[in-house]
C-alpha cells in the first residue's frame, strides 16, 4: 500500500446520506456519512438541543472497547462546533467506515499492531467535519487535527508528523492536536513519557500544520519534516469545499 504523501477529499458521493466524504492521507482512508437533522428516539432526546450520535466501524471485524473510545472524544469535539442549538429534539447522526490503515511494520521480528488508539483519530476527525459541510449543517468553525511522536535521537530528540505504527512503538510519547479555523486548540490527547517542554515543542509543531505558518523558536527538540510538514491542512480543507461548491455551480 501506497501512503499518501498528499491529503486527498471526495465530497457527497454517497447518494442515501444527507453529507458523505472520503478522506485519505497518512495512509488511512475513512468514508464518512452524516444524516440529520433526523428524528430521534424519546429516551435520546435533549430538549434545547440536538444529540449527536458518532459510530465509528472499524476496517475488519466488530467494533469494541478502542472504537467506543474514539467514539466519546469525536463526539464531544464535534459537539463544541455544531450548532446543536439550532436543532432541538432531533438527532445528527455521523457514521465513520475504515477502509484503509497502514500496512503492519516489523520491529526486532514482531508485528506492531499499531498499539495507541489515538493514531486514527485525526483521520476520523476529519471526515467527519468534511462529511458535516457536505450535510451543509452550521458549524461555528471547523477544524484540523495532526499527530506526532517524539522519538529520542541520541541526546536530543524529535518529532514525527504523521509517524507509522512502527514510529509510534518505538517513540517516548505519541500527541494529536485539533485546531478549530479560529487557531483555537479544540482537542489534545497525549500517551507516554514526555517533559513539559517536549509537549510545547509538539505543540508548535501541530500549529504549523493545522493552522497558518508562524515563526517559532527551536529548542532541543528537532522537527523531522519529512515531507509533510509543508501540507497546511487549514487551506487543505478550504480548498476542497471551494472545489466542490465550484462543481455544483458550474452549470449556472
Amino acid at each position: 500500500m501506497t501512503v499518501s504523501t498528499e491529503p486527498e477529499a471526495l465530497l457527497s458521493h454517497l447518494q442515501n446520506a444527507d453529507g458523505s466524504a472520503t478522506f485519505s492521507y497518512a495512509g488511512y482512508t475513512v468514508v464518512g456519512a452524516v444524516n440529520g437533522p433526523i428524528e430521534v428516539q424519546r429516551r435520546d432526546e435533549l430538549p434545547e438541543e440536538a444529540a449527536v450520535d458518532v459510530i465509528v466501524r472499524p476496517a475488519a471485524g466488530v467494533g469494541g472497547t478502542r472504537e467506543r473510545h474514539l467514539e466519546s472524544l469525536i463526539q464531544s469535539t464535534l459537539r463544541q462546533i455544531i450548532l446543536v442549538n439550532n436543532f432541538p429534539r432531533t438527532l445528527i447522526q455521523i457514521i465513520l467506515q475504515v477502509t484503509t490503515a497502514p500496512e503492519n511494520e516489523y520491529v526486532n521480528a514482531k508485528v506492531v499492531q499499531g498499539s495507541s488508539n489515538l493514531s486514527i483519530l485525526p483521520a476520523l476527525l476529519q471526515t467527519a467535519v468534511l462529511s458535516l459541510l457536505s450535510a451543509a449543517l452550521p458549524l461555528t468553525a471547523t477544524l484540523t487535527s495532526t499527530s506526532l511522536a517524539v522519538i529520542a535521537d541520541g541526546q536530543s530528540k524529535r518529532i514525527i508528523l504523521n509517524p507509522s505504527p512502527r514510529e509510534i512503538e518505538t517513540s517516548e510519547s505519541f500527541h494529536v492536536f485539533s485546531f478549530t479555523s479560529n487557531d483555537e486548540l479544540i482537542l489534545v490527547e497525549s500517551e507516554g513519557s514526555f517533559t513539559m517542554k517536549e509537549w510545547d515543542d509538539a505543540f508548535a509543531t501541530a500549529q504549523r500544520q493545522c493552522c497558518q505558518p508562524a515563526t517559532t523558536n527551536d529548542g532541543d527538540t528537532l522537527m523531522d519534516d519529512g515531507g509533510s510538514a509543508g501540507v497546511n491542512l487549514k487551506q487543505f480543507t478550504r480548498s476542497i469545499v471551494e472545489e466542490k461548491i465550484a462543481s455544483d455551480l458550474h452549470w449556472k
